[in-house]
C-alpha cells in the first residue's frame, strides 16, 4: 500500500522504491534466513521488521555486520540497548510499557499481583522488565507463571493464581492466549483488574475474548483513538492519515503492529529525502532525526537512543463491548 503511495507521489527523489516482503512466520531460524537472501542476494540497503523480539535479536548482528539499516517493528530494550550503529527500533520500549502499568496499579493502590506470560522472547523480557520495576512503585509479584505460546487452556495456571489471592494480574504475550485468559478468568471467578501488555493492541484479540474482555486496561500508541485525539495533538494527522489509507485499502480495523511497519518506512522515506543514499549518511540521519510524529508517538532519535520514543508515547487504554477507549 505504501510502496504505491510513495511511487505515485514521485518516489524518493525521483527513484520508485521497491519493496519486498518476506514472511517469517514468527520464526527465528526463517527470519535470519530471509535476511541473509535479502542482504546477499537482494542487496537491500534496509530492512523493516521483523515484528518479534526473537527474531529481530537472531539478525541484529548480521545487520549490523553488513552496514545493513534495521528498522525492527519489535518491542524489547535489548534490540537497542546496546545500542547497535545500524540497528534501530519503533515499537514503544517494554520497560516504558511496564512502569505505565505499575504507575497505574500504584495509583489504585494495588500491592499485591500476578503475572502470567507466554514463553517467547517478549513475554520474557516484559517479566523480567515488571520485576526490575514492581519494587519502585512499591508492587510485589507474588506469583509468575509462564504458559507455551500454543496453549489453549490456562485453567490450570488461572487456579493456582486465584489460591495466591492477588489484587490484579498483569499477562504479557502477543499470542492468542491473551484471548484466552479472559474468559478463564470468567469461567473461574478470577474477579480482579487484567492488565495487557501493548501486545494485547489488535481489535482480533478484543473481539476474540469477547464480553468477558470487558475491563481490561493496557497501555499502547494513540492509533487506536485517532477520533478521541485534539485535533493539535502532533500525532493526530499522521494516525488518521494512516488509518484512513489502511482500512479502506483492506476492509479492517487498523493494529498497532501495522502501524510500526508504517513508522518504521516513513522515517526510512523522510531521511532518504533529507540525505545521500548512502546507509552510513542515512543511519546519521535516523539519529539526527527530531520531532518525527508517527503512529506510535513522536520519534527523538540520538547517538544513544535509537528508539526516539519516552513513555508519554504510551497511554492507558480500556477494553469495552469490543472497543478501544483513551483513559483520560
Amino acid at each position: 500500500m505504501l510502496e504505491k503511495y510513495i511511487n505515485k507521489k514521485g518516489g524518493i527523489k525521483g527513484q520508485k522504491i521497491r519493496i519486498i516482503i518476506k514472511d517469517s512466520r514468527g520464526r527465528p531460524v526463517q527470519a535470519v534466513s530471509f535476511a541473509r537472501q535479502l542482504i546477499e542476494e537482494e542487496n537491500v540497503f534496509a530492512i523493516i521488521g521483523p515484528s518479534t523480539s526473537g527474531e529481530t535479536l537472531k539478525i541484529k548482528q548480521l545487520c549490523q555486520q553488513s552496514s545493513t539499516l534495521l528498522l525492527s517493528c519489535a518491542a524489547a530494550e535489548k534490540i537497542v540497548k546496546p545500542v547497535a550503529p545500524y540497528v534501530f527500533k519503533v515499537a514503544q520500549k517494554d520497560s516504558h510499557v511496564a512502569r505505565h502499568i505499575l504507575k497505574h496499579m500504584q495509583n489504585q493502590n494495588i500491592k499485591k499481583i500476578a503475572v502470567t506470560c507466554g514463553n517467547t522472547s517478549f513475554g520474557n523480557e516484559g517479566l523480567k522488565q515488571l520485576k526490575k520495576y514492581s519494587p519502585q512503585y512499591g508492587i510485589k509479584i507474588i506469583i509468575a507463571e509462564i504458559y507455551d505460546k500454543k496453549s489453549t487452556d490456562l485453567s490450570g495456571i488461572v487456579t493456582k493464581i486465584k489460591s495466591k489471592k492477588p489484587e490484579a494480574l498483569v499477562n504479557w504475550s502477543i499470542v492468542p492466549a491473551q484471548a484466552i485468559l479472559p474468559r478463564t478468568m470468567k469461567q473461574l471467578k478470577l474477579d480482579i483488574p487484567l492488565y495487557q501488555s501493548h501486545g494485547f493492541a489488535n481489535i482480533k484479540y478484543a473481539r476474540e475474548a469477547g464480553k468477558a474482555g470487558n475491563g481490561i486496561l493496557f497501555p499502547s500508541g494513540r492509533i487506536f483513538v485517532a477520533e478521541q485525539l485534539n485535533h493539535s495533538h502532533p500525532q493526530y494527522k499522521p494516525i488518521s492519515r494512516y488509518k484512513k489509507m489502511y482500512e479502506k485499502t483492506y476492509n479492517e480495523p487498523v493494529s498497532t503492529f501495522g502501524g510500526h511497519a508504517y513508522d518504521a518506512l516513513m522515517i526510512l522515506v523522510e531521511v532518504m529525502n533529507r540525505n545521500q543514499l548512502e546507509p552510513c549518511q542515512l543511519q546519521k540521519g535516523i539519529e539526527n532525526l527530531k520531532n518525527f510524529p508517527g503512529t506510535a508517538g513522536v520519534f527523538n532519535f540520538s547517538p544513544a537512543d535509537h528508539n526516539g520514543l519516552d513513555i508519554n508515547s504510551l497511554a492507558m487504554h480500556w477494553l469495552q463491548d469490543e472497543k478501544f477507549i483513551l483513559l483520560k
